[in-house]
């Protein structure tokens, strides 16, 4: 009864708030005559781009902006609780949709907020455009009033930035700031826009194409080094296909598994890869790296010819970069970053393009040689991975007595199998358990921080994929560490009525802290512990959402049934989980992929 009186009060708030917008949208306004001011040639800008959300909050140096948001309705604009939180939800939905995410904040402690939020899609090469306010051009250096140097502190974790100090010039650097975002390797741009250039006018033209003398990236891969990776595939005795986000992010999954099919290949995913082969493809040898199955890193380092597309050969994938390269063995490279290219591993076979664009030329050319794959060989090479495979590396001991992280995972996974549903994760032990049990079938169904292992994501991920998928399931796994970080956001949640389920396995510690503790620091678990846990059920209750607490490994699947009955309302399942349990297989810093912990039998 409580609740539904708080959500007719809420209703009639938003009843009248609304009602006083269409007063207001009555009256005459300028954002659509002939010299438009700077923050409406902004929102019109924004409109040619086809944005349709904006997650931001407002400050002294953007209110011209938000006043030009008010007078139009092609926009949503979302008020978050705090701007690293406008950054992540922006930075979700281009995760999940392929469009590039919008932010706005105000200056100073507004962009110093948001960061966080920055360099996380900077890390993930994620598509998005942020607005930032500034100080009135005239006090630039002056150490006014919520100044900071945004070009200068954003420099390193930008694809680009602009401060535009001519409103004639806005409307073309946003039309910049867009193709940068998205072309080539993708990537954050700031644009930062001073007060007065907000409030001054120019007449209003948006471009229809953009042409960056100093910005070209390459599209089409070097048409010799394709019939090199061509001979190589072919020739190859113990194939492997790696693959990354860069599949993902290229809309090149359709190609991949073209690619893998018509070959008969192995193949893998990295973090950010997942869904880029389906989980459920016998080709598939799962997830390889720090946290990979024991098949997927011994395939790695066994190998003869390696065709890596969209990924990076980062530490957390290949460990020890020494011990990689103590097995000789062809490498071909496909990536749109040329800097990408032998930057951790030397290559042999080095392909700059797009690359949808380079796995349907080698599509091409495989399907017109003469020669195919050995099969003897790979018949040989399956078996060999089939030994590997019989470790079972990812078996747990699962209990009647306490809930295992793993089983919560494996029971959402079965329960969502087959339907359009979306994970998000924030970063530790709950990331990985997601990523090994929850098997991806399709793309972007998995988004999390791979590069910069951002806590705090969760949450504004999955409000950010809800208002863009609002037919499908959004869950948020995560722990009681990571929710915390942006748990304010569960207030946005109510007011933009984004209906996700947050499943906190909650083993009353920093969990991945706790393991690295355990093994590298003699078991001394320094500040990993957390000692004043609020009740997550009342919290949830107290934002006006639904809070249930799980116990009994027996409870779990009924309460993951009941939150997902619960179609329009925010669930949060409170999951005490063994505190005991760590994340299996485990490469140690230093380790090369193949010194792997399979156990705490290896301990």
């Amino acid at each position: 009864m409580v609740f539904r009186q708080r959500n007719s009060q809420r209703f009639e708030m938003d009843m009248s708030a609304a009602e006083v917008k269409r007063a207001a949208l009555a009256q005459p306004n300028s954002l659509h005559s002939a010299d438009p001011n700077g923050s409406e040639i902004l929102v019109r800008s924004l409109q040619a781009e086809g944005v349709k959300f904006l997650w931001g909050y407002p400050g002294g140096a953007v209110l011209y902006i938000y006043d030009a948001l008010y007078k139009q309705d092609s926009i949503e604009h979302v008020l978050v609780r705090h701007e690293q939180a406008a950054v992540h939800a922006a930075d979700g939905y281009a995760r999940a949709t392929g469009e590039v995410g919008v932010a706005l904040v105000t200056s100073g402690p507004g962009v110093t907020n948001a960061i966080t939020g920055i360099a996380t899609a900077y890390m993930d090469s994620i598509p998005m455009v942020i607005i930032t306010g500034q100080v009135p051009t005239p006090a630039i250096g002056l150490d006014a009033f919520q100044e900071c140097d945004t070009v200068g502190i954003t420099r390193p974790i930008v694809k680009h930035n602009f401060l535009v100090k001519d409103v004639k010039e806005l409307a073309s650097t946003i039309k910049k700031a867009f193709h940068i975002a998205r072309s080539g390797r993708p990537g954050p741009v700031v644009v930062d826009i001073p007060k007065d250039v907000s409030l001054k006018t120019a007449p209003f033209h948006y471009p229809e194409s953009i042409a960056m003398r100093s910005y070209n990236p390459v599209r089409k891969g070097h048409a010799g080094q394709i019939r090199k990776a061509v001979q190589l595939l072919l020739g190859a005795k113990r194939p492997y296909i790696y693959t990354g986000g860069g599949v993902i992010l290229g809309e090149a999954c359709r190609e991949l598994r073209e690619l893998a099919g018509l070959l008969g290949f192995p193949c893998t995913n990295t973090l950010m890869g997942l869904g880029g082969i389906p989980s459920s493809d016998p080709k598939f040898l799962g997830m390889l790296g720090m946290h990979g199955t024991y098949e997927a890193n011994m395939t790695m380092q066994h190998c003869d010819v390696l065709l890596a597309v969209g990924a990076r050969f980062d530490d957390r994938v290949i460990g020890n970069p020494k011990h990689f390269a103590s097995v000789e063995r062809k490498i071909i490279h496909v990536d749109i970053d040329p800097s990408s290219i032998s930057k951790r591993v030397k290559v042999d076979v080095p392909i700059v393009g797009d690359v949808k664009d380079v796995l349907t030329e080698l599509i091409a050319q495989i399907k017109e040689a003469t020669a195919k794959p050995d099969a003897a060989a790979l018949q040989a090479w399956w078996s060999q991975i089939g030994t590997w495979k019989q470790r079972e590396c990812l078996k747990y001991r699962d209990s009647s007595e306490v809930i295992k992280p793993q089983m919560v995972v494996e029971t959402l996974h079965r329960l969502t199998r087959g339907t359009d549903a979306y994970i998000t994760s924030d970063v530790g032990q709950h990331q990985m358990w997601a990523a090994q049990y929850y098997g991806f079938d399709e793309p972007r169904r998995w988004i999390n921080s791979g590069g910069l292992g951002t806590m705090g994501v969760g949450l504004p991920y999955a409000m950010g994929i809800k208002l863009a998928k609002p037919e499908s399931d959004v869950f948020c796994i995560t722990g009681e560490g990571s929710i915390q970080m942006c748990i304010q956001e569960l207030s946005t949640c109510l007011q933009y009525r984004t209906p996700v389920k947050i499943l906190s396995l909650n083993n009353r510690y920093l969990g991945m802290v706790r393991q690295w503790q355990q093994l590298d620091y003699g078991g001394r678990y320094s500040h990993s512990y957390m000692d004043a846990l609020p009740d997550f059920v009342k919290l949830a209750e107290a934002y006006g959402h639904v809070g249930l607490k799980i116990e009994s490994p027996a409870d779990v699947e009924p309460a993951l049934k009941e939150a997902i009955r619960l179609k329009d309302r925010t669930v949060f399942l409170d999951i005490r989980t063994d505190p005991t349990e760590n994340v299996w297989p485990m490469v140690q810093a230093g380790k090369g992929i193949s010194e792997m912990l399979l156990g705490s039998e290896d301990l």
